[in-house]
């Protein structure tokens, strides 16, 4: 396996339940729900993905020969004095190229593992943060893990239809767009309604961190 990486960069999570924690981020090229390409946004499944994941010419991306060069690139990422590094495996959608070598590797480096996807692709085992982002529209596989993480409002999407799913944490996120305070409003109003959710917010964004 080559992976192709479009950045790996260190920073705090700004979203859901780990937001604030240092991780070095590693956010894979490429995605099954959008090419990427704003010419193709209108016919994707995913029409509000707000990340560039095309291509490696992103900070620390590259083509990556070996899950152990790529475990020893987000070690040396890691700049953080103490702890465990953390790596997010993002995208783009991370399943498409993370496997077991990989998570090997990473574990190997003593790097904890957290993934964020749509759930439209099996994880491997070892994982030991795993994130679902439903996108309405697709098939939803990925029934269990850690967190569940909802972007809201989507069309003809209910948040109670994923309540009975195997996660530890349900999360409402405002869609951000040019209507993110009425969003955000929106999801307020659900979560106080229906305390099984917790509100997310992008608070990368609110304090202009990458």
């Amino acid at each position: 396996m080559v992976y192709s990486v479009k950045e790996i960069f260190y920073t705090l999570q700004g979203e859901g339940g780990q937001a604030g924690r240092p991780a070095v981020f590693c956010r894979f090229a490429g995605c099954n729900l959008w090419s990427g390409l704003e010419k193709d946004r209108a016919t994707a499944i995913c029409k509000f993905c707000d990340t560039d994941f095309v291509g490696t010419d992103g900070p620390g991306g590259s083509k990556f020969k070996t899950a152990e060069d790529l475990a020893r690139a987000v070690k040396d990422e890691w700049t953080g004095q103490g702890g465990t590094p953390l790596v997010v495996c993002t995208g783009g959608e991370p399943l498409l190229q993370l496997d077991a070598p990989l998570i090997d590797a990473f574990h190997a480096e003593g790097i904890e593992i957290a993934v964020e996807s749509n759930g439209t692709i099996d994880p491997p085992e070892g994982i030991d943060w795993l994130c679902i982002s439903p996108k309405l529209g697709s098939e939803l596989i990925v029934t269990s893990g850690t967190e569940l993480k909802l972007v809201y409002p989507q069309e003809g999407g209910d948040p109670a239809q994923f309540e009975g799913l195997d996660f530890t944490h349900f999360f409402l996120q405002p869609m951000d767009s040019p209507a993110l305070a009425e969003n955000t409003a929106a999801a307020v109003d659900y979560c106080k309604a229906n305390p099984k959710w917790r509100l997310s917010v992008q608070t990368h964004k609110a304090i202009d961190i990458p």
